[in-house]
């Protein structure tokens, strides 16, 4: 099975790139809002170490926006406990389809939680600054300093394109998004 991770900025499309792979893919973002919903222990945890931000289950996302934003302390509370809980998944995951070609790996902070193996593909995803902040805008719950404090704690953009063999110009449309990922794919079976 060859992994390939998915890098880039916040609100590049990321994930819109990877489910144009074909491929099972791995969304961190989507598992920590199921993780949100469902895992009442996971709830626990954030109540006990953040008792006045999380008081009723399931998780409020903007109790965790507003936990974030009062105190960037929080943000790496939250992260210690979800975290733990996404490597299980991503286990569980990298299991279920071990006889999978390939696998996509669209975790935000893959780089910065050694999650990525030597041997796996890295594809940088960048867009246009303006057409990023446009999508950005377009989300619901969005909110310029949380995505400053989310930025504050990623390695830079230049240290993860250095570090991505392959390089995707987003320009939001299928057509040119679906080229890209077949070059990509037949360079890599080379």
């Amino acid at each position: 099975m060859i992994k390939i991770g998915i890098l880039g900025d916040i609100g590049a499309g990321k994930s819109y790139v990877a489910k144009n792979f074909g491929y099972p893919v791995f969304n961190a973002d989507e598992e920590v809002g199921k993780i949100y919903k469902k895992d009442k222990n996971i709830f626990k945890k954030l109540k006990k170490v953040l008792p006045k931000y999380f008081i009723n289950f399931p998780v409020n996302k903007s109790k965790v926006s507003e936990a974030i934003l009062d105190d960037k302390k929080n943000l790496n509370k939250i992260i210690k406990i979800v975290h733990l809980e996404i490597k299980k998944k991503l286990k569980l995951f990298l299991k279920k389809n071990k006889n999978k070609k390939y696998v996509i790996l669209d975790i935000p902070l893959l780089l910065e939680n050694n999650i990525n193996r030597k041997n796996d593909i890295l594809i940088f995803v960048e867009s246009k600054k303006k057409e990023t902040l446009k999508r950005l805008k377009k989300r619901k719950n969005f909110n310029q300093r949380l995505v400053k404090k989310f930025k504050s704690i990623q390695l830079p953009l230049v240290h993860k394109k250095k570090k991505s063999q392959f390089v995707i110009k987003n320009d939001f449309k299928d057509i040119t998004v679906k080229k890209n990922v077949n070059n990509i794919l037949k360079n890599i079976l080379k």
